[in-house]
């Protein structure tokens, strides 16, 4: 039997974090090299893309965190607390936070990617215009840019296919004009 079939019949086909029944999927809880019914949650499309940052974190959604930060499953309690750890400025997780009980192992899991030092108000990767700016986007440029160690500069509307999201920096993407990799500030791009 898959890991998916395992957590879906231990779920009994709910995202284990919110309850919703469509558009589950796997979520490997970090850091995992492989993965199992043990590190691994099913969660819904709108719990995964918010746990992976790449959607504003939307409180109301996360009250979900009221029961499943009771589950017996250890990798539902470790996404559970980074998630409270994460809304921790809010009175209603810090609350929760103060109830929530880990074991030591479990607590040093869920301590390890650091996701717990992140707050609600973490960055997100946007254009110049507040839109919201995945890996793989196509950009264009909105002015013309001198690129740092060449000997050309990037022209207004260039378009940039295929960026890539600087992780630790939500004001960098990296993309490829005139086939060389080069760091672009997201203030100069709109999204295409």
């Amino acid at each position: 039997m898959s890991v998916e079939q395992m957590l879906k019949n231990r779920s009994n086909n709910e995202c284990e974090l919110c309850k919703a029944t469509t558009e589950l999927s796997v979520y490997q809880v970090p850091p995992v090299a492989n993965a199992t019914t043990d590190n691994s949650v099913l969660i819904c499309s709108t719990c995964k893309t918010q746990l992976e940052k790449k959607a504003e974190l939307d409180s109301n959604h996360w009250q979900c965190l009221n029961e499943s930060m009771w589950s017996e499953v250890p990798a539902v309690q470790v996404v559970s607390w980074r998630m409270l750890n994460r809304f921790k400025n809010e009175s209603w997780a810090a609350d929760k936070i103060d109830m929530m009980y880990l074991d030591e192992e479990h607590l040093e899991w869920a301590k390890k990617t650091g996701d717990h030092e992140a707050d609600a108000a973490d960055k997100i990767h946007r254009d110049a215009y507040g839109v919201l700016l995945l890996e793989g986007d196509t950009v264009v440029l909105t002015q013309n840019l001198d690129v740092k160690g060449t000997s050309f500069s990037a022209k207004l509307g260039t378009v940039v296919k295929n960026i890539r999201l600087v992780a630790d920096n939500h004001e960098q993407i990296e993309g490829k004009i005139e086939n060389q990799t080069i760091v672009i500030l997201t203030k100069y791009v709109r999204k295409k």
